[in-house]
């Protein structure tokens, strides 16, 4: 009987009870000794691999002369429970105690520990050993290597290895391509991609290449390459794993083809909380918000328990179309399962009810967290800008910094909209100014757009001009209409035709643009250029986007758009239309009539503006809920001038609170005043 290969045998199958028998024998019969190396190294083995430790250690001090193979049995005892400081503790004592050189092996184990310690100072200094003595030429040292530095998030010397010494394999190439994706570098991630492709055949793919080779296609959006890389995983049989299905699914997702990912989703054998997860993202990311939550009712049905991240998922989509009645029905479900305390699925619920106009509820959510992460603030401070609420926005941040969280990139997005909200002109530009200085934050366009903002709103027309062209920054078509929007709130003509022609310049194809400066042009009574705009448009084929609102009552969502006959109660929709404005005329609403066509008749204008979408929401939903309940309303364009002033008589006639939700932002009406102080 070979009483090493059975105690390698036991350390393989970790089977610690057979191994403790032998080892029991074999001190019975006198058959180990302090100096029997080779057993004893087994042993040592044996009781790593089974993860009792304590007797391995106690083995290894007793042993009075160790050689490489007990260092490294010791070694990777330590490295495989974790305790990675331990195992490098150890090496050096090897070398400095003991005078050893390490072997590929140990090296190996060593790089290892150095990557779960992210000591990347150590990691090169093994590097440099490996070089010396030639162990770098071993593949497993090389892809340690690599490894450690993509780990250590030196991708530089993840690059200079996989471009070093023999022909990399495919654990190199799966090291360096995790590395460029956790640090986002998509270009050198895709350039990698190709090179494998070239030097790696497919049947040597693995579970983790197809995951990261899809990964990579989806973030740079190759669908064509992501196709054929996909055919090559049906191929090669790898499709089953339930992560490459997964990594599939958000593959098609980010490159918008819904069609190709529904497929994949459909063919998968098994599905668990990761491909439903998967899928339901991929869906809310392309902004298939409904199918988003019809396909969660499906995942319920299949009886798959959803995680955490599937809830955020599922709630973000509720934030996108205000879907009030089916995020509160989640709530309730999250408090019932202990899940609602999870940092993710909290910021997604105070994110819910911030776009739902709830904002005293995403506060009580904020304040109610255990811990907050940055998502958490920002999600606060940009609700109660979004909710037009600056002071309140700015409080917030003031109370992030008391807590030393680290303010991040977004977080200022909501500082400057706060301040222009709030019209603190002077501490928008101060906190511009010391971004980089005490935070470390290069401000960015979206930064430099809320300033624009921020003077545009305050009535600093020409000031918000000379900004914009005295800074070095490619500005976008959302500045220059920033802009341009403020020149049709203040009335300020002269500077709009100048902003008008840039923006047509810059985007002449963009409806909502079209649109505006048409506006802008009839409340200037400059109806021959309003003629010459809808005309390009007619020649050009440019068809706005028809405008709808909804109302969510008793969770059954009522969709609405202008002058519409569909609806099953259409008759007693418009007569309530017909009895509010009737109502409101007497308490001093005019309707605004500037914008529509010159040659239609007064009473045609007025018939026209009576039966806007959103018009028609609102008085549904007072027509369906108690008196004295808040009425929501979402539209998906901008609510236009009429509507707008109908809604703040609506909101003191009826002594209701009227919430719109526009592409915009939040109005939320009440006695005859709104949130957004006029400016839209």
């Amino acid at each position: 009987m070979d009483i090493r290969k059975l105690l390698k045998a036991s350390a393989d199958t970790k089977n610690l009870k057979l191994g403790q028998i032998i080892h029991a024998h074999l001190i019975f019969t006198s058959q180990i000794s302090r100096d029997h190396v080779i057993e004893r190294n087994s042993l040592i083995n044996l009781y790593s691999k089974c993860g009792d430790i304590s007797s391995a250690r106690k083995l290894f001090d007793k042993m009075p002369k160790k050689n490489i193979v007990s260092w490294g049995a010791i070694m990777a005892g330590y490295l495989h429970r974790g305790a990675s400081s331990e195992a490098l503790e150890l090496f050096k004592n090897m070398v400095k105690v003991d005078k050893l050189c390490p072997n590929e092996y140990i090296l190996t184990t060593v790089l290892s520990s150095c990557s779960t310690c992210g000591l990347l100072d150590a990691g090169r200094q093994c590097h440099g050993y490996g070089m010396k003595s030639g162990l770098v030429s071993y593949p497993y040292v090389k892809n340690a290597l690599v490894y450690m530095y993509s780990t250590c998030s030196e991708i530089n010397g993840a690059m200079q290895v996989l471009n070093s010494g023999p022909k990399s394999d495919i654990c190199t190439y799966n090291s360096v391509l995790n590395g460029l994706l956790v640090q986002t570098d998509l270009k050198g991630a895709w350039h990698v991609l190709c090179r494998m492709v070239d030097e790696c055949k497919y049947d040597e793919w693995d579970n983790i290449t197809c995951v990261n080779v899809l990964s990579v296609c989806g973030r740079v959006k190759d669908s064509f390459l992501g196709r054929q890389l996909h055919n090559r995983v049906l191929k090669i049989g790898i499709n089953c794993d339930i992560f490459v299905g997964s990594a599939t699914l958000d593959m098609y997702g980010k490159c918008c083809e819904i069609g190709s990912m529904r497929k994949v989703f459909d063919g998968l054998r098994t599905k668990n909380e990761v491909t439903w997860t998967a899928i339901l993202t991929a869906y809310s990311h392309n902004e298939f918000f409904e199918e988003t939550l019809k396909l969660f009712l499906e995942m319920d049905i299949d009886n798959v328990k959803p995680n955490e991240y599937t809830f955020s998922v599922v709630l973000n989509s509720c934030a996108s179309i205000s879907a009030f009645g089916y995020g509160n029905s989640l709530h309730s479900r999250l408090e019932k399962i202990g899940m609602k305390n999870h940092t993710a699925v909290c910021n997604a619920l105070i994110h819910m009810c911030s776009k739902c106009g709830l904002i005293n509820d995403a506060y009580n959510l904020f304040v109610k967290m255990s811990q907050r992460d940055v998502v958490s603030w920002n999600l606060m401070i940009n609700g109660y800008s979004y909710n037009g609420l600056g002071k309140s926005a700015l409080y917030v941040f003031e109370q992030m910094l008391v807590a030393k969280q680290q303010p991040s990139y977004v977080t200022f997005v909501g500082v400057l909209s706060a301040c222009a909200f709030s019209g603190r002109v002077d501490e928008g530009f101060y906190y511009l100014n010391n971004m980089n200085q005490n935070f470390g934050i290069e401000p960015g366009l979206e930064h430099y757009t809320c300033i624009v903002g921020l003077l545009a709103r305050a009535g600093r027309l020409d000031e918000a001009e000379s900004f914009m062209r005295s800074n070095e920054i490619k500005w976008d078509i959302v500045a220059w209409r920033t802009l341009l929007n403020a020149c049709h709130i203040h009335k300020n003509y002269v500077l709009g035709k100048k902003v008008a022609d840039i923006v047509m310049q810059t985007d002449p194809t963009d409806v909502g643009t079209c649109i505006l400066v048409s506006n802008m042009h009839a409340r200037a009574n400059r109806w021959d250029k309003v003629a010459n705009l809808r005309k390009l448009m007619r020649d050009k084929n440019m068809k706005k986007e028809p405008g709808s609102s909804w109302t969510e009552i008793r969770n059954d969502t009522h969709i609405f758009v202008s002058d519409d006959n569909e609806h099953a109660e259409s008759g007693q929709i418009r007569r309530k239309v017909k009895e509010l404005l009737g109502e409101i005329r007497a308490i001093g609403y005019v309707p605004d009539i500037v914008s529509e066509l010159h040659d239609v008749e007064e009473e045609q204008k007025e018939d026209q503006l009576s039966y806007h979408s959103e018009k028609l929401a609102i008085a549904y939903a007072l027509m369906k809920t108690p008196n004295g309940a808040p009425i929501r309303v979402m539209k998906n364009l901008r609510m236009c001038d009429d509507c707008h002033s109908a809604a703040k008589f609506i909101s003191k006639l009826t002594g209701r609170r009227i919430i719109v939700r526009d592409v915009n932002r939040f109005h939320s009406f009440g006695d005859g005043w709104c949130s957004c102080g006029d400016y839209w």
